[in-house]
């Protein structure tokens, strides 16, 4: 996945200088005002690039959409100007759904023709998840993609009673935020969109959340298009993923596909289809959850069903009948010897009650041993050495990034969820820390404080620099951290041994370099395991 992300932002760069731009993280586009940090994508259909930025005067992340093109080509520059309007229009929109337009650039406005730009589409930074990482393991759970799905419908709804077109057709455009909710990161529909053409792509959408296959042209590569009957009927999403229910199947179908009965055309219509489907599938799950629990119920209740005769079986018998002889003569044998017991305890004979105790004086079995007779400390105690204790798991785990807003903030929780195989990455840079930044890491929370002796970091990014530093807070600022070590990853596992314990409830897992990989540098960490002193 992350290979073809990566001849994707090649190709774009590519195609930027061979137009006279140079497009990397650490350029500044705007009269200087914008440094590009990293790309999320490219609208190839456009020439649409789309960046995450670092607004200088602001001193915020900020989503850039840059139109590419040549400015001497009369037609490009007239699809770039389409396009500008429609986003300029879309300022004075506002949803939860959709980035805020902060501004538009245009040639002579804000840009040069040396910039190789032909326009600026500014809003503001979406945090969270885009796509193409949200499918790349799994489909999301079809309740989920539903609820998902219903929210961006409202947003298409309410913009288009006010008469705009949102261009949310190209799943690089989306990102999911932290609550879950998608949202249109970077506005800036094509200059021919229609209010069909949102309504197809809340389809695909949805089709995309289902199977992980985006079902309309002009999609990423990273992304597998969705697959074509020999009538050239789209495959729907039942067929690819049997758990997916027939009515969100249909519903994604319906929406894509032009012509035919049945069809949904009008937002209004698929944000009606959607609830229905929604609720439909919410009861199907809560009747299975209580069928289920009545299940449990039945077989928790102590009750022992057979269907079973009993097996006749002489030889079994003899042994049987063999075996409760045995138990009756080893019992009365216990109980003879336990009379004989009782007997000689009640006897008036001196000599069979033992030696005479004087209850004045002590005996010498309960007296303390002397000191040189007495239990040496464990060794730990002796050297003054601390023995490692139990893993001791964080109540949370987040992203920390001084710099900006932090790199896949929504999976920082897959380093301490107990699964190495789920795992938290950065975003893919073209240049080492610290060119563009110091560094970027995840804080690791716990309730209370805890005495640290050692970290272990599960992680396949050979070459990684981390620092284990402590924090007195959950957001501190990096100059206030204090380093108690650090290390290269190497292997599957790294650990991080403490020369002394240290006692705090934030410790930061810092990384310093990125591991290098075809060019691209991008680091990724499995687990976290925190160890305590005993």
């Amino acid at each position: 996945m992350n290979e073809k992300r990566s001849e994707q932002s090649g190709a774009a760069r590519t195609g930027v200088r061979a137009r006279g731009g140079s497009l990397a993280p650490g350029s500044v586009v705007g009269d200087g005002r914008y440094r590009l940090l990293a790309q999320f994508g490219i609208d190839e259909r456009a020439g649409a690039h789309l960046w995450r930025a670092r607004d200088g005067q602001l001193r915020r992340d900020v989503a850039l959409t840059l139109l590419v093109g040549d400015p001497a080509d009369a037609e490009s520059a007239r699809m770039a100007r389409r396009t500008l309007e429609r986003a300029a229009h879309a300022a004075k929109f506002s949803h939860d759904g959709v980035a805020r337009v902060l501004d538009v650039l245009s040639l002579g406005s804000g840009i040069t023709s040396s910039e190789g730009l032909l326009g600026v589409v500014v809003t503001e930074w979406t945090k969270g998840t885009d796509l193409i990482d949200l499918v790349a393991e799994h489909p999301v759970a079809p309740l989920t993609a539903a609820r998902m799905v219903q929210k961006l419908a409202e947003a298409v709804e309410q913009a288009h009673h006010s008469g705009l077109v949102l261009g949310l057709d190209h799943p690089q455009r989306l990102r999911m935020t932290s609550d879950g909710a998608l949202r249109l990161a970077f506005p800036g529909p094509l200059p021919d969109a229609t209010l069909r053409d949102d309504v197809k792509a809340i389809g695909a959408v949805l089709y995309l959340l289902l199977t992980g296959r985006w079902a309309l042209p002009g999609g990423p590569a990273a992304i597998p298009a969705a697959p074509h009957a020999p009538n050239g009927r789209l495959v729907p999403p039942r067929t690819l993923v049997p758990s997916v229910p027939q009515e969100l199947s249909s519903l994604a179908v319906r929406t894509i596909e032009d012509g035919g009965h049945g069809g949904i055309r009008t937002s209004a219509a698929i944000l009606q289809a959607l609830g229905q489907a929604a609720a439909v599938e919410e009861r199907t799950q809560l009747m299975k959850a209580q069928a289920a629990a009545g299940v449990k119920a039945e077989e928790d209740d102590g009750t022992v069903w057979t269907t079973k005769k009993p097996i006749k079986d002489k030889a079994r018998r003899r042994k049987l009948a063999l075996g409760v002889t045995v138990l009756v003569v080893a019992a009365v044998g216990i109980l003879a010897w336990l009379g004989m017991l009782a007997i000689s305890f009640f006897q008036n004979d001196p000599t069979s009650g033992g030696p005479p105790i004087n209850v004045a004086q002590p005996t010498t079995s309960a007296q303390a041993p002397p000191p040189s007779t007495q239990a040496a400390p464990p060794p730990s105690t002796q050297t003054g050495q601390a023995q490692i204790g139990a893993a001791v798991a964080p109540s949370s785990a987040s992203v920390y990034n001084p710099d900006g807003d932090g790199d896949n903030t929504s999976r920082a929780k897959n380093t301490v969820d107990g699964d190495p195989g789920t795992t938290w990455r950065t975003d893919q840079y073209n240049q080492q820390f610290p060119t563009i930044k110091q560094g970027v890491g995840i804080v690791a929370s716990f309730d209370n404080p805890i005495n640290l002796a050692k970290v272990t970091i599960a992680a396949n990014s050979p070459g990684t620099v981390v620092e284990l530093r402590a924090a007195d807070s959950k957001n501190p600022n990096l100059s206030s951290t204090r380093v108690l070590g650090t290390a290269t990853l190497n292997g599957q596992s790294t650990d991080i041994t403490l020369p002394q314990p240290t006692q705090g409830q934030y410790f930061i897992i810092w990384i310093t370099q990125l591991s290098k990989t075809g060019g691209k540098y991008q680091s990724q960490i499995g687990e976290l395991t925190f160890l305590p002193a005993q």
